[in-house]
């Protein structure tokens, strides 16, 4: 399986002089690297990079030990993808990394794509979260581009448009967006609103049973005179009644002429009753009194 996040070379460039043990290392992630993308020796770029990583857990030099380890992750999670053993790429990553929050950027963000890509963002929402929340996170280049695609790639895919329009407008995104970037995230967030609407619609007209959406359509029905007279200080009935079954029928798409309607369209009589009833009966029982 191929992924979009890998191109170019990533080999680390240091000042020299590098010690054995460096140089070595460095060899060894130049060799996964070309096992990688020269050979398309997934599983032997793979074994090279968990040895090479083991070795790192010895360096001493801070600055080469990260630089290495990062390189040696991010040609490990490529990959694991190639070997279509992506399900393991988190944990492999939190394996030499311990803590969610000291995942170097570029890695977590290979990992939101790549989670992305095989359709389960849930597995690296956690770990974004703690990211974007760790204070020692906040002033990296790379993290507008995190929250962005935690944005983009976790939270509107898994429907969790709440938590997305608070990352937009809450303290993070006030310190992290601009207010044109609020703005565009907020038109973004309420479009998957209006299509998890539609969506949530759609399977509840095709596999509902046929009360529970009659009463839906009863309480929109309702919903809808309320605002007109609210609006307009009085609406007639029969309007409210063509609107009714226009509506029903759009909804429900039915044929008259099939057997198969006879049941709906008794539900229908049924529900314009129950509707005659709550608003038009007390006012003409009252004009009789």
């Amino acid at each position: 399986m191929s992924s979009p996040t890998l191109s170019g070379d990533f080999t680390p460039v240091f000042n020299p002089p590098l010690s054995s043990t460096q140089t070595k290392l460095l060899d060894m992630l130049e060799d996964a690297t070309e096992q990688l993308m020269i050979n398309t020796d997934f599983d032997a770029s793979f074994r090279i990079c968990d040895r090479g990583l083991e070795c790192l857990a010895h360096e001493e030099e801070a600055d080469v030990r990260g630089e290495l380890k990062a390189g040696f992750c991010i040609v490990g999670i490529q990959a694991l993808a190639e070997l279509n053993l992506w399900t393991g790429v988190l944990a492999w990553v939190l394996k030499h990394y311990e803590h969610m929050e000291d995942i170097p950027a570029k890695i977590l963000q290979m990992c939101i794509l790549l989670y992305s890509k095989v359709g389960e963002p849930a597995a690296v929402r956690e770990a974004t979260q703690a990211w974007l929340r760790s204070p020692s996170n906040i002033h990296l280049n790379e993290f507008r581009t995190v929250a962005e695609l935690y944005l983009l790639y976790v939270l509107l895919p898994l429907g969790r448009t709440d938590q997305a329009r608070e990352l937009v407008v809450g303290e993070l995104g006030g310190a992290t967006f601009t207010e044109e970037q609020r703005q565009t995230a907020l038109e973004i967030i309420e479009e998957e609103e209006v299509a998890h609407v539609n969506a949530d619609c759609r399977v509840t007209a095709s596999t509902q049973g046929t009360g529970s959406f009659l009463h839906k359509v009863e309480a929109l029905l309702r919903v809808t005179y309320r605002r007109l007279t609210a609006a307009s200080g009085s609406f007639p009935f029969h309007k409210l009644v063509l609107a009714a079954v226009i509506l029903y029928m759009l909804v429900l798409r039915l044929d008259p002429a099939l057997p198969s309607s006879f049941m709906w369209i008794s539900k229908l009589h049924e529900l314009l009753r129950q509707m005659w009833n709550f608003t038009a009966a007390p006012y003409y029982r009252a004009q009789k009194d």
